[in-house]
């Protein structure tokens, strides 16, 4: 169970990880009289587009795949 726990936490740390760096989450904090406070913003539109890109890509590799494959068995 503390392997599962610790395997969660760390798929969870590597998607924050890539999506400040892909920038679909922002973080930005505020001191406003005495009383600290971070906000994390969810750039969806971006999000989308890049899934849309990975998909695209996967598509073009599947082709690339299926004629490969069909000029093998010719």
């Amino acid at each position: 169970m503390r392997n599962f726990v610790i395997a969660v936490v760390l798929i969870l740390a590597g998607i924050v990880g890539l999506g400040l760096w892909r920038g679909w989450i922002q973080l930005s904090s505020d001191k406003a009289a005495d009383r600290p406070s971070v906000t994390v913003s969810v750039d969806k539109e971006k999000l989308h587009d890049d899934k849309a890109k990975a998909l695209g890509a996967a598509q073009v590799a599947k082709d690339q795949v299926t004629s490969t494959t069909q000029k093998s068995k010719d």
